[in-house]
């Protein structure tokens, strides 16, 4: 009896084990820091992902993550938002490849812009070689803080003063022009080093969104706008670190 004893106990202490090491190896958490910059912008990136390997080689990784993005610049130009008005279709998805409505663009001239976003983000990553690997992300979904600013609202050839222009509070993906708030993005490429570290050339796509609160746009509709975007395309390295 103590013999069978022993070989199930050792059985499900293997078989444990190996469960365990399977798990491990199926699962990639890492953190992140980056920094990217435009035209008048820079822009830090602190970020936690916890990815899933899938497939049957695992080279392919999905997860999740949370990540807080700050953009800091000044006299930064914002358009129009609502895609009704910026765009001519307004269908999810393809509202990206729409066209553009120039003619009901107003711009509002943000003096000193400064947005933190906190976000969960949408993570895929694809293992091409041993050290080298391809990824992007999106975020999905958050909350935004930061600086009032006095702000310059041109419409029509004519200038307003808004005294306090103030960031987005709610961030939501929905695609292209639908969606609200400031909403971080990345195509990098990772070389990662035999230990811990590894390091990300980045291309960003940043959206950042001002409200106004004392004045207002007027649509050609008649209704009244509030909200203003800016777009921008952004270069940048990271650093990550395997946990």
């Amino acid at each position: 009896m103590k013999k069978i004893l022993s070989v199930i106990i050792g059985s499900t202490i293997a078989s444990t084990s190996i469960a365990q090491q399977k798990n491990v190896s199926d699962r990639v958490g890492y953190i992140d820091v980056a920094y990217t910059m435009g035209s008048s912008r820079n822009i830090v990136a602190a970020s936690y992902v916890h990815n899933w390997r899938v497939g049957a080689k695992g080279k392919w990784q999905l997860g999740i993550g949370g990540r807080l993005t700050s953009s800091i610049g000044t006299k930064q130009a914002y358009i129009t938002a609502p895609a009704r008005l910026a765009r001519t279709s307004t269908i999810p998805f393809l509202v990206v490849f729409s066209g553009q409505n120039i003619q009901n663009w107003d711009t509002l001239t943000v003096q000193r812009p400064w947005i933190n976003s906190v976000n969960l983000s949408f993570n895929v990553l694809y293992q091409f070689a041993r050290h080298w690997a391809a990824g992007f992300n999106i975020d999905v979904i958050g909350f935004s803080v930061g600086r009032n600013s006095a702000a310059i609202l041109t419409s029509n050839g004519a200038t307003r003063t808004e005294p306090l222009a103030k960031p987005a509070a709610f961030n939501l993906l929905l695609t292209g022009d639908l969606d609200h708030g400031s909403l971080n993005s990345e195509f990098f490429i990772r070389y990662q080093f035999k230990g811990k570290w590894g390091v990300r050339v980045i291309y960003q796509f940043l959206f950042n969104e001002y409200k106004i609160t004392s004045i207002f746009q007027t649509a050609p509709d008649g209704t009244m706008v509030n909200r203003f975007r800016s777009k921008t395309n952004n270069l940048g390295i990271g650093i990550s670190y395997l946990l």
